[in-house]
């Protein structure tokens, strides 16, 4: 629970009570690779930490293709926002890459916590508003970027990632071929 606290603190720093609070509401789980938290047609029913491990969020098409949208790390969170919020299906499955441990914070935990605790209200807030920065980025990025500049993002904003992943993981997130994503990684071994 240490880390979570240490990531909290980041944003506003909680008091004993608070931390209390929230570890009481916190439900540990340990994941295998390739189980999911989230599925779709499933509503999300919390929000999701990783202690541990790797996750990837993504939706398929209706050929059957996979379109990654997001990937979670050690002290990140993921869930699926519009599913959570508004209690409806999600289109999105969540799961995991790598051995996992998360804490999960259900909808109604959440709540009390907001209600109860404003510190929550606004660490969680500035959390989606990183979150939501992160995807307007993504999206400019991907109607407006190379490929090549789309590899390079995402090298930055998951250096961890890249010797983790399997190169079709991450073609799926660019919006490429893996063979295309070969040929940006040797052109930009080339430079």
């Amino acid at each position: 629970m240490e880390n979570i606290i240490n990531h909290f603190n980041r944003y506003l720093p909680l008091e004993e009570e608070e931390k209390l609070a929230l570890t009481s509401r916190l439900t540990e789980r340990k994941i295998k690779r390739r189980q999911f938290l989230l599925q779709e047609g499933d509503v999300c029913k919390s929000f999701t930490y990783v202690q541990s491990g790797c996750f990837k969020m993504y939706g398929v098409d209706d050929k059957g293709v996979e379109h990654n949208l997001a990937f979670a790390v050690e002290d990140d969170w993921i869930s699926d926002i519009g599913s959570l919020h508004k209690e409806q299906p999600s289109k999105l499955f969540i799961e995991a890459i790598e051995p996992s441990v998360v804490l999960q914070l259900s909808k109604g935990d959440l709540w009390y916590l907001y209600s109860n605790y404003p510190k929550f209200d606004r660490n969680f807030r500035v959390i989606i508003e990183d979150k939501y920065i992160e995807l307007q980025d993504r999206l400019l990025q991907t109607v407006s970027a190379t490929a090549l500049n789309r590899y390079e993002s995402f090298i930055n904003q998951y250096p961890q990632l890249v010797n983790r992943l399997p190169s079709t993981q991450i073609a799926s997130y660019l919006g490429v071929t893996p063979e295309f994503l070969s040929k940006i990684k040797n052109e930009r071994f080339k430079k």
